[in-house]
């Protein structure tokens, strides 16, 4: 690509202008001082621990065509220097300019929130694949593009990967994005110049507050915020104490903390359980019996009402879904074209799909038995934990059975903090191993026995998780809800440094089969 056609929706202004410059061939865009090649176009980052701006003389030296900074640099013999305000930004658009835009090619969904951003991300998914979009995904599960899932180390990922993600999906014949986009996405600028046609706002809780990510509650709200003023339409959980302060961006800027000149989006529709949303859960009821677990409501909304149910339990994914049904109704209506005929079927695949969705980890049910229920959940710290348990009490259960485990190298008190949790809301807590990493996996046991034992319930202890997990099949009543809790979507265990292949619906499998044989069925 031509630097000119690169440069075409940048700002800024050249510190060192070569010869030539705007006609060159750019052979790639670059921001890793390792992958510096000839001809290409390097991005200055302040890094926490690291800043390429120091290093521009020996960037030019390796190669590169054009260097894009922010602040002074020494001079970078051979290589144009273009300075402009936020280079982060700069990495974005440019990014996006490389892949030739995908973003602009698809139906952009974005969704933002403490909890909930993959449930409905994939509902989200599932309903309009159901009606005929080919829709990609990404957020902390990954990248799904048809068949295909690629690992990426953060929810989002950096500009550059997010680009060429979408340029795939484009490539491979999608029509629509989901995307979980992360407050530290935001305040990183890895989506700027990205419009979406929706984003979608979960809830707010104080989460991720700490030196490596927000400074404060009022940063982490206000960055969410962000995502609000690149979308066409808003989309919020208006009974949310925070939906004003996100969605209509009513946060103010922290002190100290750069502020937005995008305006917010004007275009706003609100929904959850009060009677002034415009989508609106009704007539909610808890499934709950055997080996069978749900919740099923009314979805009200324009004069309209659909009956909703999930296979999944616990009235947040009521909200999940309903979100989710919200952002969809309007690219089903366009689909529909005026007609009430092939709404109406839309709308019945909608609900359709919401029954079908199962998302890896997050409350993931297994058909096991009629007599009892067994689920996979990813929560690993104390909040998440105590908020599971809780929502699976609602059902009330015969005895609720909390296996879990916690990471070694890790802070110590959330093992006294999950296991007072655990022995307070379940019947049976069964201790075991999680990722023990570079600890002994007695020693965590421990430490959780120690929050175990500040609360009266039952529990007992199995290190080996293979042998847990059979061990409260093996032993279920009727009426159980077993939660097998902190790997989630984890597919290994980490020991010594180690990552060992190790599934929990393998293992699972695996005792079936074996209390099978020992009972004489196979």
């Amino acid at each position: 690509m031509k630097c000119e056609q690169l440069l075409a929706e940048l700002k800024y202004e050249f510190v060192n202008k070569t010869e030539g410059v705007l006609d060159k061939e750019i052979t790639a865009v670059v921001n890793d001082t390792r992958k510096v090649s000839d001809g290409c176009l390097f991005v200055c980052i302040r890094g926490a621990n690291f800043d390429s701006h120091d290093a521009v003389a020996d960037i030019a030296k390796n190669g590169a065509a054009v260097i894009v900074v922010e602040r002074e640099v020494e001079a970078a013999c051979g290589a144009a220097v273009i300075k402009v305000d936020d280079t982060r930004i700069a990495m974005s658009l440019l990014a996006a300019a490389w892949f030739d835009y995908p973003a602009r090619k698809l139906t952009t969904i974005a969704l933002t929130g403490t909890k909930g951003k993959s449930t409905s991300a994939y509902m989200i998914r599932n309903i309009l694949q159901k009606c005929g979009h080919k829709t990609g995904i990404m957020g902390t599960i990954g990248v799904g593009i048809g068949d295909k899932v690629y690992q990426t180390h953060n929810t989002t990922p950096d500009p550059y990967t997010v680009q060429m993600y979408l340029a795939q999906m484009v490539d491979e014949g999608c029509d629509s994005l989901v995307m979980e986009v992360s407050s530290q996405a935001m305040k990183q600028n890895r989506v700027a110049g990205i419009i979406y046609d929706y984003a979608l706002f979960t809830n707010l809780e104080s989460d991720h507050i700490g030196p490596n990510e927000h400074a404060s509650f009022e940063e982490y709200a206000y960055c969410k915020s962000l995502l609000f003023r690149q979308c066409r339409t808003a989309l919020g959980n208006g009974d949310d104490p925070h939906f004003d302060a996100v969605v209509r961006c009513k946060e103010p800027a922290p002190a100290d903390f750069p502020a937005s000149d995008l305006p917010a989006c004007d275009k706003v529709i609100s929904f959850g359980y009060g009677e002034n949303n415009d989508f609106r859960a009704e007539n909610i009821e808890l499934i709950g019996s055997g080996g069978d677990i749900g919740i099923a409501y009314d979805a009200v909304f324009g004069g309209e009402r659909l009956k909703i149910t999930l296979s999944t339990p616990g009235r947040f994914n009521v909200n999940n879904s309903l979100g989710a049904f919200a952002v969809c109704s309007g690219i089903l209506k366009k689909d529909a074209d005026g007609s009430a005929d092939v709404l109406k079927d839309l709308y019945k695949k909608a609900s359709e799909a919401l029954y079908e969705t199962k998302v890896r980890g997050r409350l993931e049910t297994l058909k096991i038995s009629d007599r009892f229920a067994i689920m996979i959940d990813y929560a690993h710290n104390s909040m998440a934990l105590k908020s599971l348990l809780s929502t699976l009490r609602e059902h009330k259960p015969g005895r609720l059975v909390c296996l879990f485990g916690c990471g070694g190298n890790r802070d110590k008190e959330r093992r006294f903090e999950m296991g007072e949790v655990s022995s307070r809301l379940s019947d049976l807590t069964v201790v075991t191993s999680d990722n023990p990493r570079f600890e002994k996996p007695l020693d965590i046991i421990n430490d959780i026995l120690v929050g175990v034992k500040r609360a009266d319930g039952e529990y007992i202890v199995i290190p080996e998780r293979k042998e847990a997990i059979y061990t409260v099949i093996r032993d279920a009543h009727d009426g159980d809800m077993i939660i097998l809790a902190g790997k989630g979507q984890e597919d290994y265990q980490e020991i010594e440094g180690v990552r060992y292949h190790m599934d929990e619906r393998e293992l699972v499998a695996e005792a079936v089969e074996r209390i099978m044989a020992e009972r004489g069925y196979v």
